[in-house]
């Protein structure tokens, strides 16, 4: 059994619990530069909602007070395997800790807890490059936009090539909502197609509404009805001056008129009148059509330090990864065929299972 573990290193206890300890939370929220998933309540979701294991590295002093944390989350199904990401479902996570020693220490005791519970692999999610020797994925990058104090310096930043395109989307009467919890519903619907559009299982919609119930001063959903429909949608966090949007949506019908651009126009307008002064457009592939599109609103790449460690003797299933990327390539576009009622049946089945 992993809870209550615990292993002595220097003048360091790293311990392993099945829950956060009661300093857990205060811990990140007096850390500069801690993500707002590294509060235990976004990885005790994974067990809430889908079942997984939630786990929580902590480090402490010699006297006790605590100097770093770790969350994890294993994911294990009989589809994609078992393994483990700090965090799973979010962009962000990794070793918290102001010393660089503490915070390796804990990546290592995270892969030995890993190893101990037969994971293929273990994914770190940070923001800061570390002196470790695991790979690190390369592949993504967060796009991030400054943000001045009023957003009519924003809109002058912008220039008028995006003010147009989104004076197009308001030519069509749209209406934009903000909420939390009363608009569960509409931004589901929206996110709902959107991922079946893209050949990609959905999240349950208990998911988001768990989100808000833990985390409703942290968050914000805005909506954009069209024709009496809501037609595009996000997901908005704040955390310590930075806005970040991990879900936004758009009916397929509604991109040709724009209202994918007011949506961004909105979600900018919303997180300067709450004094952030970043705004976060989530991960991207490079040169992919969302990354073209955020980097078109004025946001620059940002590095994603992905580590992960493997078994050194781990058991290849000799598949390549061009043999994997035709079978995901298969996989979504049978997905993207499916009725939008079955899609939205199985999709809840499946996506808590998938190395999001």
């Amino acid at each position: 059994m992993v809870a209550r573990s615990e292993a002595v290193q220097s003048e360091y206890r790293i311990c392993v619990e099945d829950a956060p300890s009661v300093d857990w939370d205060p811990f990140v929220m007096r850390f500069t530069g801690a993500s707002l998933y590294h509060l235990s309540g976004w990885t005790e979701l994974g067990r809430e909602v889908f079942g997984h294991r939630a786990l929580f590295i902590e480090a402490r002093d010699s006297s006790g007070s605590l100097v770093g944390v770790l969350p994890v989350i294993q994911q294990k199904s009989r589809i994609l395997g078992n393994f483990a990401t700090s965090v799973a479902f979010f962009n962000y996570g990794g070793a918290l800790s102001a010393d660089a020693d503490v915070a390796r220490r804990m990546m290592v005791r995270a892969a030995e807890v890993a190893e101990k519970l037969g994971c293929r692999y273990l994914e770190l999610r940070d923001t800061q490059s570390r002196p470790v020797e695991w790979s690190m994925r390369s592949d993504k990058i967060t796009l991030q936009l400054p943000l001045p104090a009023t957003f009519e310096a924003l809109a002058k930043g912008l220039g008028a090539k995006l003010r147009s395109q989104v004076k197009r989307a308001e030519r069509e009467g749209v209406r934009c909502r903000a909420g939390t919890a009363d608009l569960v519903n509409d931004f589901y619907s929206v996110f709902a197609e959107n991922m079946r559009d893209l050949g990609t299982p959905v999240y349950p919609k208990r998911f988001f509404e768990a989100s808000l119930k833990r985390f409703e001063p942290y968050c914000q959903l805005v909506v954009i009805d069209w024709q009496g429909e809501p037609s595009a949608a996000a997901f908005l966090t704040f955390w310590q001056g930075r806005a970040e949007v991990p879900w936004a949506s758009c009916r397929a019908k509604a991109k040709p008129l724009g209202l994918n651009m007011k949506l961004y126009w909105e979600l900018l307008s919303l997180s300067v009148s709450r004094g952030s002064t970043l705004f976060d457009f989530g991960r991207s592939t490079v040169d992919s059509g969302t990354y073209r599109f955020k980097r078109q609103w004025g946001a620059e790449p940002v590095p994603m330090y992905w580590y992960r460690w493997e078994p050194h003797a781990r058991t290849h299933d000799g598949s390549t990864g061009e043999e994997k990327g035709k079978v995901m390539q298969l996989a979504t576009a049978v997905w993207q065929r499916l009725p939008l009622g079955i899609a939205n049946a199985l999709g809840p089945l499946i996506s808590g299972a998938l190395p999001w």
